[in-house]
């Protein structure tokens, strides 16, 4: 039975490279997402068995989506293809649910391998993220902060990245199916949390966080 793979990532050239390549080992690619939003909806239809996942994508990013996805489809493995290695990306993907963990500038024999070991319920890490880890999880008692903002909820990091990157109260409303008034309560309660008094500074701690990227 061949292995049914999702591709979640922003850049259409990159998905079309890594489409090609997976059906050439007797894959199946059944979709592509352009956001983490859409690889959820994907997800939840389609049914993968493996979700190769972007870090850094604008609307919704990857560490939200795989925390969704795994959330509410546990059996779907995900993992984590990024550009990259900071240690809040790998332990906040590695946190929400992924299996796995490599950067872009692997040897496509590498994701392969990886693919098959999750989707068996192994995990997988290149060596040089298994070391982030490593050292992730030793500082983490110096340092608990995780990427996103752990004192923030789901819906507030996810409201926070769609501020950062510059749509209106109502937009958001429209984009998450909310109310204005609701979108400006979790606003003002994402501003209160965080002790910050403007958009800049959210979108400051935004990119600073990991919620969005300036070369996403």
């Amino acid at each position: 039975m061949k292995i049914k793979v999702l591709l979640a990532d922003d850049h259409k050239i990159f998905r079309d490279g890594l489409r090609t390549l997976i059906e050439k080992e007797g894959m199946e690619v059944v979709g592509e997402a352009e956001n983490g939003r859409k690889a959820i909806k994907l997800a939840e239809k389609l049914l993968p068995n493996v979700i190769v996942m972007d870090v850094s994508m604008p609307d919704m990013n990857g560490i939200e989506a795989t925390r969704k996805i795994k959330a509410g489809m546990p059996d779907v493995k995900v993992i984590a293809l990024s550009m990259h290695s900071d240690r809040r990306f790998v332990l906040g993907m590695l946190e929400a649910g992924a299996s796995g963990y490599l950067l872009k500038d692997c040897a496509f024999g590498e994701l392969a391998t990886a693919i098959n070991q999750v989707s068996t319920g192994n995990t997988y890490l290149s060596p040089q993220i298994a070391d982030v880890v490593v050292k992730g999880y030793l500082n983490k008692a110096n340092d608990s902060s995780t990427i996103g903002g752990a004192v923030l909820t789901s819906r507030e990091r996810e409201i926070l990245q769609l501020i950062a990157e510059g749509l209106t109260a109502k937009e958001i409303a429209v984009h998450v199916f909310l109310s204005i008034k609701t979108i400006e309560t979790h606003r003002r309660n994402i501003m209160q949390k965080l002790n910050m008094k403007s958009t800049a500074d959210l979108t400051k701690y935004a990119i600073r966080e990991g919620l969005v990227s300036l070369d996403a």
